[in-house]
């Protein structure tokens, strides 16, 4: 096991203290390192581990793997505390009152997450893991407590029963490990990672241990003469450097061996890492090293100019070494090590140092770095089952992701199998929602594309231009079909707001209600206090979506005005009428749509009985039915016929630029065929008249509602002939 792991045996305070004070210089906060493990000591007194230790070791083993990855003054304190508010005879009164907000609110932190069964076997799993992620969220330095707390939990996992070691280990595997490497915690998410494989596959890692074992004096002598040579290289150049062999994880080997590789084929068993002190060094020393040594083709990657979203730097490539052994060679400054062992909590150490010239930018690095639980709080945001929730943090927060970059250079993380939407959603919701192209490394390519790897992405809009359904289909982020299901209830919310207030004002009229008399302030408050709504808009949204009565919202004021209702003859149709329309009490007779007005489903319609060719049916507002009301007939829809109607529409606009482009673009995003489109010029005004088929009514409003939203457009109507 790790020599970490061994130099936490039989732990003391003095070596907690002696640790931290190599990058936290101020005696006060290394004071109150000391007050929390006394405080910690006597609330613990006489408690005793599964392992049979005193329970204050546990603590002090936290503390000092905190102090390893460089974590700042409070949350070692919070480590030392962590069991103390659910373990001990403590309040959260008390604690505050000894340490402050700060260090109490940690230990709250990691309490909560305490309280969580991580098991895979429960079914309440989902939403404990949920809050999990987002209790994580709160403040970073309670996870990289509970990371710590884990790892100490996983050495000592030996004095578990079998199938709880099973079960621990499968939560450090899947949950912990992958948090480490988002967090850029090499050495915490490497450990977890072997100890888990210990125990979930002891056959495989003990014959792993012992194949490296069995070679290690034979790979120590090639090392050894590869430092050599490098050394002599870079001394002959000037450049000042460490240089140290790089062991591989067994759990890393364990994986390629996984993915059908051979032992003797994992190339990168021979490993060396250079420390030189700038980032021009870095690259000095990777151009000798090319010059000395062959590159193996395609190992070459740059993490210094463009750094892992963990903020990892370094310079990987692996050579030809001595003999023709393959090396892995990685090249990287001092601070980009400390950040690459012990990730984000390494930048409390820098920041600590305020004359770092480099202190400013690290701040800035440490809030990139969060970017990873911010997308997991955005996600908790937006409205989706537990299930749905889980599965996108595992798919597109856990688990590998690619990375795909703006023209600008800046870099935008995705699950794989994104799409050009998704990347646009990421930029920003308004980019995502009029999204209209994309160009993926300057080649044209379809809005289902699915971006791969260090794609560069160029998005195009048009702030005329709204999301299609169809998208749904196509993205892969959950946070991205939210947002464009979002923006689709908005609409139809206008919709219903719409036809509602139509429904009440055509209601009004025919109760011959005027209509100032009605919309008063006192008449819609008193409204909304009996719906229990504070907006009117409710009001209209109930009466379009039908859950609120017309003649209910206006008998609140009007209680006295008797509607009588004209007398309505109900016929059911038989089952053998398929024609769109149903003539009351008549059960077959030929029946046409009026081409003068172009009814469609769902509009008020009347029959006209005409000589020689049957019903022409008309909307009830068609101007041709004014001389002809002696001959009309009662009609309704049948709503067992499922098809299109043709309809035709005149949009005003107040310019004479064309806009043909966009309107076609919105009317094909309703899902509606568009016939044909014909530009009237009226001076320095267009008119579009634009025939088109519909499903019905509700259909034909949507696409109003969106096509007004145009600033071009000046008014819509549906065209009578």
């Amino acid at each position: 096991m790790s020599s970490l792991s061994k130099s936490l045996d039989n732990i003391k305070i003095d070596d907690i203290l002696e640790q931290a004070k190599a990058y936290i210089e101020d005696e006060e906060q290394i004071n109150i390192i000391r007050k929390a493990y006394l405080f910690a000591n006597e609330k613990h007194s006489g408690q005793y581990r599964k392992s049979g230790e005193e329970y204050i070791f546990h603590p002090m083993s936290v503390a000092m793997i905190l102090t390893t990855v460089y974590a700042d003054y409070e949350t070692i304190a919070a480590g030392l505390l962590h069991d103390v508010l659910e373990d001990c005879d403590c309040t959260d009164e008390e604690m505050k009152n000894e340490f402050g907000s700060t260090i109490t609110k940690l230990v709250q932190g990691v309490t909560k997450l305490s309280k969580i069964n991580f098991s895979t076997e429960n079914e309440y799993l989902i939403d404990y893991y949920k809050k999990i992620i987002v209790g994580m969220s709160e403040d970073v330095r309670v996870i990289i407590i509970k990371l710590a707390d884990r790892l100490h939990n996983m050495r000592t996992l030996w004095a578990l029963p079998n199938n709880k070691q099973k079960q621990k280990a499968h939560e450090a595997l899947d949950i912990f490990a992958p948090i480490a490497h988002h967090l850029g915690i090499h050495r915490i998410k490497s450990e977890l990672e072997d100890l888990s494989l210990r125990y979930l596959k002891p056959d495989v890692f003990y014959d792993i241990a012992e194949k490296l074992n069995k070679t290690k004096i034979e790979r120590d002598k090639i090392v050894y003469d590869m430092q050599e040579d490098l050394s002599e290289l870079l001394n002959e150049h000037h450049i000042p450097h460490e240089m140290k062999g790089r062991s591989k994880s067994i759990y890393s080997i364990y994986n390629k061996l996984d993915r059908g590789k051979k032992f003797s084929d994992i190339y990168d068993l021979l490993a060396l890492r250079i420390i030189v002190n700038t980032e021009q060094e870095c690259y000095l020393a990777l151009g000798l090293i090319h010059s000395k040594f062959r590159p193996l083709p395609k190992r070459f990657k740059d993490y210094v100019a463009m750094p892992k979203p963990n903020m990892y730097q370094s310079l990987h490539t692996t050579v030809f070494g001595v003999d023709g052994y393959l090396f892995e060679v990685q090249i990287r400054t001092h601070e980009m090590d400390e950040v690459a062992e012990n990730g984000i909590a390494a930048h409390w150490a820098y920041k600590e140092n305020k004359g770092s010239q480099n202190s400013a930018n690290l701040t800035n690095t440490t809030e990139q770095k969060l970017q990873f639980f911010k997308s997991i709080i955005d996600l908790s945001h937006d409205k989706m089952t537990s299930e749905e929730f889980v599965n996108s943090v595992r798919d597109e927060v856990l688990n590998n992701n690619i990375y795909c970059f703006t023209p600008k250079g800046d870099v935008i993380e995705l699950p794989k199998g994104a799409t050009p939407i998704d990347f646009a959603y990421k930029i920003h919701t308004k980019v995502g929602e009029s999204t209209v192209g994309a160009i993926v490394n300057n080649n044209i390519v379809p809005l289902d594309y699915e971006l791969k790897n260090n794609d560069i992405v160029k998005i195009n809009t048009n702030k005329s231009s709204t999301p299609s359904k169809e998208w749904l289909n196509m993205v892969k982020c959950s946070a991205t079909k939210n947002k464009i299901k979002a923006f689709f209830t908005k609409n139809d919310k206008e919709v219903y707001i719409e036809k509602g207030k139509y429904s009440l004002e055509k209601e009004l009229r025919k109760r011959k209600i005027i209509f100032g008399d009605f919309f008063t302030d006192d008449n819609m408050e008193l409204i909304n206090k009996s719906f229990k709504v504070n907006d009117f808009d409710e009001i209209y949204l109930g009466i379009g979506n039908g859950k609120i009565p017309t003649n209910s919202v206006i008998n609140v004021i009007f209680k006295d005005i008797e509607v009588v209702p004209a007398p309505k003859v109900v016929k059911v149709p038989p089952k053998s009428i398929n024609a769109d329309i149903i003539v009351s009490g008549i059960d077959k007779v030929k029946v046409n749509l009026a081409n003068c007005c172009n009814p469609v489903y769902g509009d008020e319609i009347v029959g006209y009985i005409t000589k020689g060719n049957g019903i022409s049916v008309h909307r009830i507002n068609c101007h041709n039915l004014e001389m002809l009301e002696d001959r009309t007939v009662d009609v309704s829809w049948n709503s067992n016929i499922n098809k299109r109607y043709l309809s035709c529409i005149l949009v005003y606009t107040n310019d004479n630029e064309n806009h043909m482009l966009d309107l076609i673009q919105s009317i094909s995003m309703t899902n509606i065929s568009v016939d044909g489109i014909k530009v009237i010029n009226h001076g320095n005004k267009n008119v579009y008249e634009i025939n088109m088929f519909v499903t019905g009514l509700e259909q034909l409003d949507k696409l109003l509602i969106v096509l007004n939203k145009y600033g071009f457009v000046e008014k819509i109507e549906r065209a009578m002939k």
